[in-house]
Parts: structure tokens; sequence; C-alpha cells
């Protein structure tokens, strides 16, 4: 295909949402808030202190595009915060820069960044415009503050409403409620103009290296990678073009996932990393573009992570201890909330009389 797609991955039917697993050394155990070794990505912030610090938020935040307070529960994290994101493709480029100005900012000391998909539910497969480039995935990094150099550099987030249009699911919102009409007329899949989105995605990809690239004091020759969304071989060819560098500087998967929206990024990342393109000291930029119309860049110094060991089978254990905990914890919680509203039922809100005095 001229998009460059070979073949993808599918959720399974009982599957409704891919969750990134954590393994012992990633950087996040489950359970842990001071998670050892160090981080996928390092913030270029300095240390904001211990867990307890005063006036410290929670340790750890969990932000993304998919259902991070089901990932709260199932790593056990009881003193994170955590929320989903939506801003289409570009999503993890948005919480990426939250992420860092979290920690930069002293709220946080831990963000885990998830970007995860199910596309192949919102997909109509009788329309050949979009069935043939999205595909289902999962990745995410780990940042923590630290004092040494580098990191996430520079961000940017910008968006552009007028395109909003161009690629948008119609359906299900305010304007469009679900109905049988909405449901009769397929406004609940995913609708694109694709030569439009081409346009806006060659236009903004040099736009937004080159800008990201700048606020970090950079200039694109001393950019080893760059890493742009997996939405269309020919529009990171173009981009390519316009930035006057060779292909071989730009990180290509999705022969092997086709475009699987805000999960493209951090996949390509663990990716890079595993065929040694991304090493430590490198430059990178990062670029995503998507629905809104929304894009975001981050330009950084890569930092991590620490290399990932196989487990022993006494970690295995602990971790395989540490999970069923979690869940167990979970349900428990879940339990306990049931019989507290067996017993004492719902609470009525307090009955105000017209002088703002409580009624007897």
């Amino acid at each position: 295909m001229r998009e460059g797609t070979r073949k993808r991955a599918v959720v399974v039917r009982r599957q409704a949402v891919l969750v990134p697993q954590v393994h012992p050394g990633s950087g996040l155990p489950p359970g842990h808030e001071d998670p050892e070794p160090g981080p996928a990505l390092v913030a270029d912030a300095q240390p904001v202190g211990e867990p307890d610090h005063v006036g410290q938020a929670s340790a750890v935040l969990i932000v993304g595009s998919g259902a991070e307070p089901q990932v709260q529960d199932g790593l056990g994290a009881v003193n994170s915060g955590a929320f989903d994101l939506s801003a289409g493709c570009t999503g993890f480029m948005y919480a990426l820069a939250l992420a860092t100005q979290s920690i930069q900012s002293g709220a946080h000391n831990i963000v885990l960044v998830i970007g995860t998909e199910t596309l192949s539910r919102i997909m109509d497969w009788n329309d050949r415009a979009t069935c043939v480039l999205f595909g289902d995935g999962a990745g995410a990094v780990v940042l923590r503050a630290s004092g040494q150099t580098g990191g996430v550099m520079s961000t940017l987030c910008r968006s552009d409403g007028s395109g909003g249009e161009l690629l948008i699911v119609p359906g299900g919102g305010s304007r469009h409620p679900v109905s049988h009409r909405t449901i009769d007329q397929g406004l609940h899949f995913i609708k694109m103009n694709g030569r439009e989105v081409f346009r806006f995605a060659a236009r903004i990809m040099d736009k937004s290296a080159r800008e990201v690239a700048s606020k970090a004091g950079l200039t694109m020759d001393d950019v080893q990678l760059i890493i742009p969304h997996q939405a269309n071989l020919r529009i990171i060819q173009a981009a390519a073009r316009a930035l006057k560098l060779p292909e071989e500087r730009f990180f290509v998967n999705l022969q092997y996932y086709g475009n699987t929206s805000s999960a493209s990024i951090p996949i390509a990342i663990c990716e890079a990393v595993e065929q040694g393109k991304l090493k430590r000291g490198d430059h990178c930029v990062l670029v995503g573009f998507g629905a809104g119309l929304t894009w975001g860049a981050a330009a950084i110094k890569w930092s991590g992570p620490a290399p990932l060991h196989e487990p022993t089978r006494l970690e295995r254990v602990y971790e395989t201890i540490l999970y069923a905990l979690a869940g167990i914890r979970s349900r428990l919680v879940r339990v306990l909330r049931r019989i507290e509203s067996a017993l004492f039922g719902s609470p009525s809100p307090r009955r105000i009389d017209k002088d703002d005095r409580r009624k007897k």
C-alpha cells in the first residue's frame, strides 16, 4: 500500500482496552510509589523532595488516552491521581507535555504517560478511506524528576478547530447524541477527509519539528532521530523532504501496526531503543498530529531507561503477588462500598428553607 501499512493488530472480541504491561525494572513496579531503577524518560527538572514533602500532591500521576483510573487500580497505586486526555492522535504528545510541566512545577515526582487505542471498534469496515489505515495498540513511558541535564527539553501543543470536521467521530456527543438515527447513519465511526488531513500533516510536521528544536536550543543538524506519529508513510516522506533530511533519520514502524493513533509514538520509542536507533545522549524530536485538528511536539535528550534484565524467578513471584494483592484490594473496596450503601443508604441532601436555614 502507498500508505505503508502491511499488517496491524486488532483486539479480540471481549477485550475492551489495551493496557501496557509493566515489567520489573521498567521503572514502575506494581504497587510502588517511588520506583527503582531509573525512568524511561527523565524530565529536565530539579528533584522535588520525598513523597511526604510539604505541599506536594501525590507522588505519582497517571495520564494518557485510555482508561487511566483502571490502570491505577490494576497497579495498586493507591496514592496516585489518574485521568484520561482526549486529543485524538495527538493525545500522547499533549499528555507528555502536561506530565513534563507537572514534574517541573514540583506537583509530582513521577508520571506514567500512556497511549492506548482500540480504533477497530469505531471503524466502518466498509469505508476504504479509513479501515485500511488504523490498528489497535498501546505504549507507555515513565517520567521522573531528576537533577540530570537532558530529558524532555521542550514541548509544544497547538490546535486549529476550523479543521475539526476533517477527522472526526460525529456521533455520541452533545451535538449528535446516541439515537437510532446516528447509528443508522454510521455517525459513530471515524470519518476522515484524507486529502485535506494529508496537506495539514505534511505542513505542520516540518514547522513543529523546527519550532520545538529551536525552543530547546537545537538545530535540526543536532537531532539524531525524529519519531513522528505513524499515520502514513507518504506524510513522513513529505516531512523529510521539507526538513531537507534523509528518510533514515525518521523512525518508521507503521508497516507492522498501521496508524495506532495516540499509541504510535510510545510504541515507536520503545522499538527505536530496542533496535539501537535511539541511544543514551541522543537528541530526538517527537511529532504528533490528529483530530481536532491538533498537533504537538517535544525535543528530548534520551536519558534512559535503565537496561531491562530478565527477571529472576523470585522477581516474577514478587510481581505476581503484588498484582494479586492489588486485585484483592480493588475487589474488597468494592464490596465494602456496597455494604456501606446497604447499611446506611445514600446520603440525603440538606433541606434548606428560603432563609438559608436548615429545616427540621
